[in-house]
């Protein structure tokens, strides 16, 4: 029998004490008025281990089992983001009309002949398999070649992502063409599901990645940074720190792409603007 839950609010002392803790160990704020947020989501877990009360829940969290068999779909549930194919287009059409033609005609990519991208804090992969296809149209009908990267805190969704199966709905913002090019439906008429085709998803690679972690295992230097609405989560002087880790990550000329609601004015950072949240490494 489904045992009760006798607390069902999250109390301020106890959402604080998780709160602390996601601050600490992964650096985003949780202010007061996510409260009911992390409450809602909450709720499912409780639900899930018969756990009657958020207080005691969150012992259960900090317990040596629950460290091992807990921990990460706690945080997976607080940390989700929302995020969207083509979301903030006019990057896209930046990477195409001038960062790529650069990157192609410099020679700087002739070594290897790939240019490298890392999505950070990718979410379910709809920036990663973004890019892939822009990258793809890119290199149609030449020898440019080029690997996708995308690093996320929540296992949870980079599972989703290396699945690359989306809804009718997930695609709308997909151009038609691109559509019919890059992505498979699904055989069974009754669902509205389509597949990423094994082409593209074949060139992007997902991996788990805490920002707050003091170095990023990152093999290689990247060509290209989309580093989009995930300081936001963070204050200011981490959201700088963040951003020197990620530099030393991306090679001398190689280009940042940072959300349209952020911004690195006043940090110390390696790198000079070029556009509207474009910028260049030093």
């Amino acid at each position: 029998m489904t045992m009760k839950i006798e607390d069902n609010k999250l109390s301020n002392k106890t959402f604080s004490r998780i709160s602390r803790f996601i601050d600490k160990e992964y650096g985003i704020q949780l202010p007061l008025t996510k409260k009911i947020m992390v409450e809602s989501r909450l709720q499912k877990r409780l639900r899930k281990l018969n756990i009657k009360s958020f207080s005691d829940y969150t012992d259960y969290i900090f317990s040596p089992e629950g460290v091992k068999n807990e921990l990460i779909s706690m945080v997976d549930l607080i940390t989700t983001n929302k995020t969207d194919f083509f979301r903030e287009a006019d990057h896209f059409e930046f990477l195409i009309n001038d960062v790529l033609p650069y990157i192609a005609g410099s020679g700087r990519t002739a070594a290897v002949n790939t240019c490298n991208v890392w999505s950070c804090g990718c979410s379910s992969g709809e920036e990663p398999y973004t890019l892939a296809m822009v990258l793809s149209e890119f290199a149609e009908g030449s020898s440019f070649k080029y690997r996708v990267k995308g690093t996320d805190i929540s296992s949870e969704v980079l599972a989703r992502a290396k699945k690359a199966i989306y809804t009718e709905r997930d695609i709308e913002p997909v151009p038609m063409s691109l559509r019919h090019k890059y992505l498979l439906r699904s055989k069974d008429t009754t669902t509205s599901l389509v597949k990423i085709k094994p082409e593209i998803q074949g060139n992007v690679q997902f991996e788990y990645l805490n920002l707050m972690d003091k170095h990023y295992s990152i093999t290689g230097e990247m060509d290209i940074v989309f580093f989009r609405n995930v300081a936001i989560y963070f204050d200011k002087s981490t959201q700088e720190e963040i951003v020197n880790k990620i530099c030393r990550h991306l090679k001398p000329g190689g280009y940042l792409f940072i959300g349209h609601s952020e911004s690195l004015f006043n940090m110390e950072v390696p790198v000079e603007q070029i556009g509207p949240t474009v910028y260049r490494r030093l």
